[in-house]
């Protein structure tokens, strides 16, 4: 295994991850409605079509529609949790490596840094679960022709409103069991793809772009595998109506197996696919960038 760049600045983490997640967002956004449109699609009723046959056409039909704007529809919800839940995630990562060396220059092991990773899906939930009910609503609502929320603000209070807090957090138990897994294999996968594609000889903090695009893409890919079905339950969940699932996540999954089988925990599973990758090698890119750049100006922090 490559040796891991050391110290560990949990700090300079926080920055440079908040960096990367804007970088996300930029990227990913598009896919990422096309994903929830699919996800949460009614299901048909006898003899009719379904309202999107598969992500290529859930894109043309959203394009026609709406235009390039439709597919940033709610983006201003994660824009704005992003950066502090992207900088919470890396910081959250640094952290669960920190502790769990003995002295600073400790190299982890795998295992380690999937610990280390879980920690940090544990830390941004409580940035993440909101924005994610949020924008959700935001991108179906288009899909169904009504316009109940004009921006993100105004879903927010609407939701505050009609349920309080517990409104504006719905689904925190299912983004916990999506991200806490997924974040592990999402930093545990980029740190292993980052020491094969080190150079004999030569230091993880010297990689090249493309092989840092390359170990971020396949990152989110990993990720993605392990979060898929959790997401499509959540999904389901936040956008429901109030009172339709009383038993939470379980009520979910009973009515999405017994309607249209287990194949519908992978929904929006092409659409998913072909984000994570330049998404997430859009964010590690950033993450680094941002990364050196604070070397050069704190090398001390």
């Amino acid at each position: 295994m490559a040796k891991q760049p050391q110290p560990i600045s949990p700090v300079k983490n926080f920055f440079a991850g908040g960096f990367g997640g804007v970088c996300l967002v930029f990227v990913g956004h598009p896919l990422d409605t096309i994903k929830v449109r699919l996800q949460t699609q009614p299901k048909p009723q006898p003899g009719q079509t379904p309202l999107y046959s598969g992500t290529f056409d859930c894109f043309r039909k959203t394009l026609v529609r709406e235009g390039v704007r439709g597919l940033y529809r709610g983006m201003a919800a994660p824009i704005i949790g992003v950066t502090p839940m992207y900088a919470v995630c890396f910081f959250g990562f640094s952290l669960g490596k920190r502790l769990q060396q003995r002295k600073p220059d400790d190299v982890l092991t795998y295992p380690q840094l999937f610990a280390a990773g879980m920690l940090s899906g544990v830390f941004t939930t409580v940035i993440m679960a909101p924005g994610e009910r949020i924008k959700c609503l935001l991108q179906i609502q288009a899909a169904t022709g009504e316009t109940k929320y004009s921006g993100s603000l105004d879903c927010a209070k609407q939701l505050y409103r009609e349920a309080g807090i517990r409104g504006v957090y719905r689904g925190t138990v299912l983004t916990l069991m999506r991200d806490v897994p997924a974040s592990g294999m999402y930093f545990m996968t980029y740190e292993w793809l980052k020491n094969i594609l080190t150079p004999q000889g030569k230091s993880v903090s010297d990689l090249s772009v493309p092989r840092i695009l390359c170990a971020g893409g396949l990152a989110g890919i990993f990720n993605w595998v392990v979060a898929i079905p959790p997401d499509v339950l959540k999904s389901r969940f936040q956008t429901a109506p109030a009172g339709k699932y009383p038993n939470g996540f379980r009520d979910v999954l009973r009515e999405l197996i017994r309607e249209e089988g287990v194949a519908s925990l992978y929904k929006g599973f092409t659409a998913v696919m072909i984000r994570a990758f330049p998404a997430n090698a859009a964010c590690f890119l950033g993450f680094e960038v941002a990364m050196k750049f604070l070397n050069w100006i704190a090398p001390g922090i």
